[in-house]
C-alpha cells in the first residue's frame, strides 16, 4: 500500500496545473481511465442534432487535428456514446514509405463521422500489421484484424449510411469500434510484440525520454 501511495504522489507532481477538466476533452484519456472500459451508449436519434452531440462531433475532430491522428472515438474524449470519426489525409501518407503504403493498403480517407455503428464482418481472413493508440500512447504491437469489413451508421446529421472497407481503413474502422465496445488492440495484440515506440532513443539518451501524452 505505501508503494502504490508512493506512484500515486509521484504521478501528481506530473501534471503543474490542477483543476476541475470536464469532458468531451481536448486532450484524449489513458488507459486505466475507466470509461475505455465501458460498453458506449447508443445516440438516440433525435439528439443527433442537439447542440449537445454535435459539440462531442466538433470536439472529435479538434482532437483528431491536434493529434494528428487518423481515427478518434468519443470514450477516448470521455464521453461515453457510439460515436467515432476517422480521416487520413494525403499530407499524413507523404510520412509513410510507399512500400508500406502499398503493403498496408492504405489510402486517404476523407472526415467521417460513424454514429452508432454496426459491423458486419465480409472477409473473415486477418491480416496483422503494426496498431498504436492514442489511448496507449508511446507502444506499437502487432494486431491481427479482418481484412474487409462493412459498417451501417449515421451520419453527422442523421442519414444513415451503408460503407464497405478493406486493408487499412477496414482496420481503422474496427479498431474504433472495438472502443466502442470497451475494447482495446491490448485485449486481442500479439503480446510478444508490444514495443515501445522510442526504446532506441531511451538508450541513446541514457534514459532521460519523457512520453508526452498530449502533443501541446
Amino acid at each position: 500500500m505505501g508503494i502504490a501511495r508512493n506512484i500515486l504522489n509521484w504521478y501528481s507532481k506530473l501534471s503543474p496545473k490542477r483543476g476541475v477538466s470536464l469532458p468531451p476533452y481536448e486532450h484524449v484519456i489513458q488507459i486505466g481511465d475507466p470509461i475505455l472500459r465501458k460498453n458506449s451508449e447508443l445516440v438516440p436519434i433525435n439528439k443527433i442534432k442537439t447542440r449537445e452531440i454535435q459539440d462531442v462531433i466538433k470536439k472529435l475532430e479538434l482532437v483528431i487535428d491536434k493529434y494528428g491522428s487518423i481515427g478518434m472515438s468519443a470514450p477516448q474524449i470521455g464521453i461515453n456514446l457510439r460515436i467515432f470519426a476517422m480521416r487520413l489525409t494525403h499530407q499524413q501518407m507523404l510520412g509513410v514509405s510507399r512500400d508500406l503504403i502499398r503493403l498496408r493498403g492504405m489510402e486517404v480517407i476523407p472526415f467521417s463521422v460513424f454514429i452508432n455503428p454496426k459491423l458486419k464482418v465480409l472477409d473473415y481472413h486477418k491480416v496483422s500489421h503494426n496498431e498504436g493508440c492514442e489511448s496507449i500512447q508511446g507502444y506499437l504491437a502487432e494486431v491481427p484484424r479482418y481484412i474487409s469489413v462493412e459498417v451501417t451508421a449515421l451520419d453527422s446529421v442523421g442519414d444513415s449510411f451503408n460503407r464497405k472497407f478493406r486493408d487499412w481503413t477496414a482496420r481503422v474502422v474496427q479498431h474504433e469500434i472495438d472502443h466502442l465496445d470497451g475494447r482495446l488492440y491490448t485485449d486481442i495484440m500479439d503480446r510478444k510484440t508490444l514495443t515501445c515506440a522510442c526504446w532506441k532513443e531511451v538508450n541513446l539518451s541514457k534514459g532521460k525520454v519523457a512520453i508526452p501524452l498530449s502533443p501541446h
